[in-house]
């Protein structure tokens, strides 16, 4: 870094009196980092920025929060850190003035039935003290309002000394709120017996259809030898008794050829060991069955609202706790803006302003029974944000990933707000992030680069915003990028005719949207542009729908074996050394047999976060050391894993490890923008965008004749954008018909044709408030989204 930049880098601090008012950070490496030295200013709202893959996360997150976390772990007593993950010290020399760092990213809220968003935020807790005090007729404490607690009754005795020794019997009762039937969950579950057998045939002629069933094994010794029926009988000639046992028979020991076995019916026995497990951590083809088998309904009880008739009977205005969390979060505030009873006035002032929060961040339109599983990263990270607003704890360190994700320009402006909020109350504010509304409020700047991956991990700039755009970095050149709105556009080949769409908040809606093209739809966050394009375009032949969920797999997945690239590359190493590809499988023949070819041992922490370590025996290379000295144009496959998508395209192009099938694979990642993740890389790793690129490059061999995607820009530099419109334009050119749901305005203004919803959010929303072609929403102006494009494009 020369030395004018470094000079420039202390003016946002010049207001610091010493060093205690500065987090320093001296010689980084990790991952990516090249000996990094920065000086952060404390109390200030500090910008992380830079090209995907620069090394951004490796600094702000791995670096500085993650030994802001260690050093307070290491305030525990000793009993207590030994049930805490062993965190290791960052790759850094120096770090000072660390304060305690708050991390609000992206990942998604537990998928817990039991969670909600009332439950994730304090406003679940306030409604339930509320009712408890105020609500007619009066059923008990807060817990008889909640979900959550089962009611108890229980009696024993208890013995005290006074004197004499007496035994006093005690009594205890614990009123809960929670659904007996469905037992807080709001749905009841069955099995499809179907998925079980197949009831014309024997237990001996195969009629188990569940996975790992057979009669070859244990099972067959347990179900043949028991005795509660005929092994040779067809099912559906069992008596009730015998079907009654095949299914439900709870654990009977039993004898079989003189060995001590446990029957168990089978009902309960996939219970235990495949429905009550996390159904991502379950084989693909555990899972498969499982979602064949399970089938979920309305709890017919309480309707769905989770709560004990007690707790729906008790009401204040007339409005139940139930009917106060499936209300929208905006026109719950108006609710409790009309409730007036002074003996609960700081009550009511604490759940106003956490109402209020909801709206201000732009999350009016949930309610607080919405499962928090079903939230978007971006939406858990504001619902994360609302905890935090009304926090006493001043002078902490605030850490976020993006936190613009999802959010339409009108909303940016209010998240910059909030954000603005924490700092001035006295926190230091560090935020990675790519829009130029955000880079634009910040005290200071980081940009690091210049490039991704091994051609990053160098800070480029520190400094003012001004400095930034003055400065001859790639964020810099195009801080102020502005796409000009198309003029020409290309004429539709058809329409996907949509009429009376009405999930969720959608109004009624009738649309015509057109094939051939590339059609972008916007509109605030919550109004209604995911549930038209989902619910009115679904998966099925020639649609390729690319979301930005998680990618189903286990942690051993990576790009590699995701894409299926790693196939070419095996059969490639196989050929050149006259061995078998399986060698070259970390999930086969060549694993490392310490760590199973994971790399890293996880350590099962029971309660707390399990810890991975890198595997000694291999070093974290994940063969054995006989497959590594294979080599194809003098690499050795660990070392091509190692290997980001660019440096392996080349790799793979020509001379001795030229494959063909594996360079085109690679070639798709480049177009998607991933050409500086690594092919070993964990899926688990990757973020909301990064997945949803994978997706695209995966499918984009396919004979699809629609692509819908959910905001493709997640995650992506402004360098890169220019990239992925490329890429849409060539699918469109190819004969694709594009729908992106999106709120970048360089991608609306380079639409062939816009379909905006609004004008609000929630039941404000769900209608179209606009339909053509850029220039004309530009023009009129007569929306939220055609305001903002027109302040973009300079109109």
């Amino acid at each position: 870094m020369s030395m004018a930049r470094r000079t420039d880098a202390q003016s946002p601090a010049s207001h610091v009196a010493d060093s205690h008012d500065l987090i320093r950070v001296h010689g980084a490496r990790e991952n990516n980092l090249k000996d990094v030295s920065i000086e952060i200013p404390k109390r200030r709202l500090t910008v992380f920025t830079g090209v995907s893959g620069s090394g951004k996360s490796s600094l702000v997150f791995d670096t500085i929060a993650a030994e802001s976390q260690r050093l307070i772990n290491e305030t525990y007593s000793a009993f207590v850190q030994g049930f805490m993950p062993n965190l290791s010290r960052p790759e850094v020399d120096v770090l000072d003035g660390l304060t305690t760092a708050i991390i609000v990213d992206q990942q998604r809220l537990g998928a817990d039935p039991r969670s909600t968003v009332g439950t994730a935020t304090d406003a679940n807790a306030m409604l339930r003290i509320l009712f408890s005090r105020l609500g007619e007729p009066h059923i008990g404490p807060p817990s008889a309002y909640s979900f959550n607690t089962a009611s108890v009754r229980a009696s024993g005795a208890i013995t005290v000394e006074r004197g004499t020794k007496k035994a006093v019997k005690a009594t205890y009762s614990r009123t809960g709120g929670m659904c007996p039937r469905c037992e807080g969950r709001g749905t009841v579950s069955d099995i499809d017996l179907t998925q079980l057998y197949d009831d014309s045939k024997s237990l001996n002629e195969g009629a188990l259809t569940i996975p790992g069933y057979s009669m070859d094994g244990w099972y067959g010794r347990i179900f043949g030898g028991c005795g509660f029926f005929d092994p040779d009988k067809p099912i559906r000639r069992f008596t009730k008794k015998e079907l009654h046992d095949l299914l439900h028979k709870e654990p009977t020991k039993i004898k079989v050829d003189g060995i001590n076995l446990t029957y168990e019916g089978l009902i309960p026995k996939i219970q235990k060991s495949m429905l009550s497990k996390d159904i991502d951590a379950l084989q693909p083809h555990i899972r498969a069955f499982v979602e064949r088998a399970m089938t979920f309904t309305v709890c017919p009880e309480c309707d769905g609202t989770r709560l004990s008739e007690g707790a729906r009977a008790s009401k204040i205005d007339g409005v139940s706790i139930a009917d106060a969390c499936a209300m929208q979060i905006s026109d719950l505030a108006e609710w409790v803006r009309g409730v007036r009873e002074p003996s609960v006035a700081p009550l009511l002032t604490a759940l106003q302003h956490t109402l209020d929060s909801f709206a201000e961040i732009g999350l009016g339109y949930l309610s607080l029974e919405r499962p928090s599983g079903t939230l978007s990263g971006g939406e858990a990270q504001r619902v994360k944000m609302i905890r935090h607003l009304g926090s006493s704890l001043t002078d902490v360190t605030y850490v976020f990933d993006e936190p613009t994700t999802g959010l339409h320009p009108h909303d940016i402006s209010r998240m910059n707000n909030l954000l603005l909020r924490l700092r001035d109350k006295g926190n230091t504010v560090l935020v990675v992030e790519h829009k130029p509304q955000t880079i634009a409020i910040a005290d200071h700047v980081v940009d690091l680069g210049p490039g991704a991956g091994t051609a990053g991990g160098s800070v480029c700039f520190e400094g003012t915003v001004e400095g930034l755009r003055a400065g001859d970095t790639i964020t810099g050149r195009h801080l102020d990028d502005r796409a000009a709105v198309k003029q020409t556009v290309r004429e539709p080949t058809g329409a996907l005719e949509v009429r009376g769409a009405s999930a969720h908040n959608l109004q009624d809606v009738d649309v015509d949207i057109p094939l051939g093209v590339l059609v972008v739809v916007t509109g605030v966050a919550g109004s209604g542009k995911s549930s038209l394009v989902h619910g009115s375009i679904p998966p099925g032949e020639g649609v390729v729908a690319v979301d930005q969920g998680a990618i189903r797999g286990s942690r051993r997945s990576n790009p590699a074996t995701y894409t299926g690239l790693l196939d070419p590359i095996r059969k490639a190493f196989a050929k050149a050394n006259g061995v078998k590809p399986a060698l070259f499988s970390a999930n086969s023949e060549g694993a490392c047999p310490t760590c199973n070819g994971a790399g890293v041992v996880y350590t099962d922490l029971a309660m707390m976060a399990g810890v991975a370590t890198t595997c000694e025996e291999c070093e974290g290379k994940r063969f054995q050391a006989s497959v590594l000295e294979y080599r194809l144009g003098g690499r050795d496959i660990s070392e091509v894993l190692a290997m980001s998508v660019t440096e392996a395209e080349e790799f793979f192009a020509a001379g001795e490890a030229a494959t063909p099938a594996a360079h085109r694979v690679l070639g798709r990642l480049v177009d998607v923008g991933l050409g500086y993740v690594s092919l070993g890389q964990p899926l688990t790793t990757l973020s909301g965008g990064e997945r949803q690129r994978l997706k695209l490059a995966t499918h984009m061999a396919d004979k699809g004749g629609v692509y819908v995607l959910d905001e493709p820009t997640t995650g992506l530099h402004l360098a890169d954008v220019e990239q992925l419109l490329g890429l849409l334009d060539r699918l469109v050119d190819a004969g694709k018909s594009v729908v992106v749901v999106e709120h970048h305005p360089a991608v609306m203004a380079h639409a062939d044709w816009i379909i905006d919803l609004g004008p609000g959010a929630g039941h404000d929303g769900g209608r179209i408030v606009f339909e053509g072609t850029p220039a004309d929403l530009v023009a009129a102006r007569s929306t939220l989204t055609g305001e903002h494009l027109a302040d973009y494009v300079g109109a």
